[in-house]
């Protein structure tokens, strides 16, 4: 258990995928740099999400609860065993267990989504859908409805099929399944376990399989979910020796703009289970939203260019007009 003098080491809560690993020992070697007179560690915890991973699609309940890659994580926070947690952000749930909070964001990573599939997309133009140019009836795999949603705004044709497991696994189901002609990533997870995207040439890095090609999707063809790129870390509530930590640790550019998607989120009262989108970026002294909302089979898209301190007012009044 964790003590609570100044120079005990700082225990790091991670689960044990290769890209929560990656990302811990992200948060792990920055630390070190701002700290390199204080030691580090990394637990690892399994989580009933990663149990999920290797399920049947038919084993898997049809609602999911809530923090399904967090609960361990944050039982280790509360029972003293850790004393920081490193999550994907977009997997944070918005309301957190009573004495625990989000304590600071990583500098966020490309925050789009990537369609991966066997062969190079025809005709691809900056102003085309990339879904539209998909052939008719192809299948892709997803099991987000969030993914469902846009593929189907962009091309009512295609078909989704769940598809579980990390990144590897999902990569080399995709290079080795006659049903599945592509499925939906997202760019930061690829890009920081190194692979190297393309979409003329098949993807290189981390014994990516032949003959796989990456098509970066614009954010009008897809809405990433809230906080898609960041990490984020989470801590007690009233752990002053940590938030000091974490303080140094923080980037503001990037929480201005994921608080600004959390509050939305909050808002619609949705999770990672919701066919619900944001994504907020700075340009100098604005901030853009754009945000999105599946209601009765019909995708409404609102976006809107505020100053960075108007960005929760805004997240809130879109969430109002989207409901």
């Amino acid at each position: 258990m964790p003590q609570s003098n100044a120079h005990s080491p700082v225990i790091i809560a991670t689960r044990g995928s290769a890209l929560a690993l990656t990302q811990a020992r992200y948060v792990q070697a920055r630390f070190r740099e701002i700290l390199p007179d204080l030691p580090f560690e990394i637990e690892i915890f399994k989580t009933k999400g990663d149990q999920l991973q290797s399920k049947r699609p038919e084993e898997i309940p049809s609602k999911l609860p809530k923090g399904l890659f967090t609960k361990e994580l944050e039982t280790a926070l509360l029972g003293e065993k850790a004393d920081l947690a490193v999550h994907s952000l977009k997997d944070l749930p918005t309301e957190l267990p009573e004495g625990l909070k989000m304590a600071a964001v990583s500098p966020r990573e490309d925050a789009r989504e990537v369609l991966l599939t066997k062969r190079p997309i025809e005709n691809l133009t900056a102003d085309a859908n990339v879904f539209s140019l998909l052939p008719d009836h192809a299948t892709i795999g997803t099991g987000s409805p969030r993914r469902q949603a846009f593929i189907s705004r962009g091309n009512e044709s295609l078909k989704t099929a769940a598809i579980r497991g990390n990144v590897p696994t999902r990569i080399r189901k995709l290079a080795e399944s006659d049903e599945l002609d592509g499925i939906i990533l997202a760019a930061a997870g690829l890009k920081r376990l190194g692979y190297e995207l393309h979409a003329d040439k098949p993807i290189t890095g981390n014994e990516a399989p032949d003959s796989i090609y990456a098509t970066i999707l614009p954010i009008t063809d897809m809405i990433p979910c809230v906080g898609q790129g960041a990490i984020g870390l989470e801590t007690r509530s009233k752990d002053s020796r940590i938030d000091e930590l974490c303080h140094q640790f923080n980037h503001a550019a990037t929480d201005v703009c994921t608080e600004t998607e959390r509050t939305f989120l909050r808002a619609m009262g949705g999770g990672c289970q919701s066919p619900i989108a944001a994504c907020a970026t700075l340009h100098e002294e604005t901030l853009h939203l754009i945000a999105a909302n599946l209601s009765d089979g019909i995708m409404k898209v609102l976006e809107e260019t505020v100053a960075p301190d108007r960005g929760p007012s805004l997240a809130q009044k879109f969430a109002d007009q989207l409901k």
